[in-house]
């Protein structure tokens, strides 16, 4: 094998080329053992971590863990730049509280509201406005994200649950591991969706070819998606939806699969006139409450930007199925 280490302010690039007979190892198996990348202190977790964000490449294609290593096969590993935990700073971002104890609080996150800090926007994000709000959050769960226990898009908007102790956090995160929050969603998708109702059961992984998209892959995640018809617009069809498990870009990878891609969604389907983002919002939460047992749900009113697009569909002439 031959091996090669680039350093840069950027990162960390390490090179690697299969010469020997790799006896079918996994890729996360055969990197972790690695003297180079086990001195940078790069776990097998680790190192699915970076996969998971397209930061491991074989053969210039994005790879995932738990392919086999094949002789000649060329791995790159980019590790980023640590970022510091006081790199975060609270700053005075408006965020809509829905619910608030002395254990949790439940925002309504609008669409173009960044989760956590991350390459293209190291602050202005809902991490930051939520240390303005709650400063005790800082180190719960994690240093560089604070209390988030589960995350939306960029451009979905709606509900999520932040833990504001380590008690919340953990059985949160528990709860969220075993599938028992109730995650619902409404969308309007393009097209008319046929059956009315069921579910979407298709694997999903990175995709291949683009780093920053998924795909349904059958060496994929198991990912479950429950959906029902609302309503049938022109042209459209507005949706409930359920998620079962919860992947990366889930529900619009599942819909664009099926042939019904979320309205406005550019990277899965098409720009639209009518709205500058997909139309998806989380709309309804369930769990328990992580320290008094108690069932919660909560729900979040379509933001105004859906209301209108909903409002111009409603004014134009029908289309039959």
């Amino acid at each position: 094998m031959s091996a090669r280490e680039d350093r840069s302010d950027t990162g960390v690039r390490y090179e690697f080329v299969v010469s020997a007979e790799p006896q079918r190892s996994r890729l996360d198996a055969w990197l972790a053992q690695l003297p180079e990348l086990s001195a940078a202190g790069l776990s097998r977790s680790r190192l699915q971590a970076l996969a998971a964000e397209g930061l491991i490449t074989v053969n210039g294609d994005v790879a995932r863990p738990s392919q086999r290593v094949r002789p000649r096969d060329a791995i790159t590993v980019y590790v980023p730049p640590a970022r510091s935990p006081e790199d975060l700073i609270p700053q005075d971002i408006r965020v809509s509280a829905i619910y608030e104890d002395e254990h949790l609080i439940v925002v309504d996150k609008p669409a173009g509201l960044p989760v956590h800090p991350g390459p293209g926007h190291p602050d202005g994000t809902l991490v930051n406005a939520l240390l303005a709000r709650c400063p005790d959050i800082r180190g719960i769960g994690g240093e560089l994200r604070p209390g988030i226990v589960h995350r939306l898009d960029l451009d979905t908007s709606g509900l999520m649950v932040v833990a504001k102790t380590q008690i919340a956090h953990q059985g949160l995160t528990e709860q969220l591991n075993d599938r028992q929050f109730r995650k619902e969603y409404l969308a309007v998708s393009v097209g008319l969706v046929t059956p009315e109702s069921g579910t979407i059961d298709a694997p999903i992984a990175r995709d291949p070819r683009h780093r920053q998209k998924m795909a349904v892959d059958a060496g994929g995640r198991a990912a479950r998606t429950h959906y029902e018809t609302l309503e049938e617009l022109p042209g459209h069809t507005r949706l409930n939806l359920v998620l079962e498990t919860g992947r990366t870009h889930q529900i619009r990878v599942h819909l664009a699969y099926q042939g019904y891609p979320l309205l406005g969604d550019a990277v899965y389907g098409k720009a639209s006139t009518l709205i500058n983002r997909q139309f998806l919002h989380a709309t309804r939460l369930g769990f328990h409450h992580p320290v008094t047992g108690a069932w919660m749900e909560h729900c979040a009113d379509l933001p105004g930007d859906l209301s209108s697009v909903l409002e111009t569909l409603h004014g134009r002439p029908g289309n039959n199925r």
